[in-house]
């Protein structure tokens, strides 16, 4: 079980290190836009599996739910409220709503879990 959270969390730390780059360095039009929604829910995915190493059933679900709330978050403005003047917080947060943004979480979504479905039938 301990090497499975360790694991995780050295995952979890790599892909935080590589989403704070991006968000900081990376100004195109598709790497910042599409590839860090896809990293940001596997940032979500394995900070969750650091305390809970064997799962929560349909959690990829929750997750999905979860950003997509977020995202509408944005469309409300609440984002704006919290991040206020603040630069950083506004790029870490976002601050505009996007639809393709929902689309790239659902293929974060599906590329966690085909990862984990091969990691579980191949790597056990």
């Amino acid at each position: 079980m301990a090497k499975k959270r360790i694991l995780n969390l050295i995952i979890f730390l790599i892909l935080t290190v590589l989403e704070v780059l991006i968000a900081l360095f990376v100004h195109d039009n598709f790497i910042r836009p599409f590839v860090g929604d896809v990293i940001v829910v596997a940032v979500i995915y394995y900070f969750i599996r650091i305390f809970f190493p064997d799962g929560i059933k349909y959690l990829l679900l929750y997750i999905f739910i979860f950003c997509t709330i977020y995202e509408f978050s944005q469309l409300l403005g609440l984002t704006q409220l919290i991040s206020g003047d603040n630069e950083f917080l506004r790029i870490l947060f976002g601050s505009t709503f996007d639809v393709w943004d929902i689309v790239c979480y659902a293929v974060g979504c599906t590329i966690i879990g085909m990862v984990e479905w091969v990691k579980n039938k191949y790597f056990r």
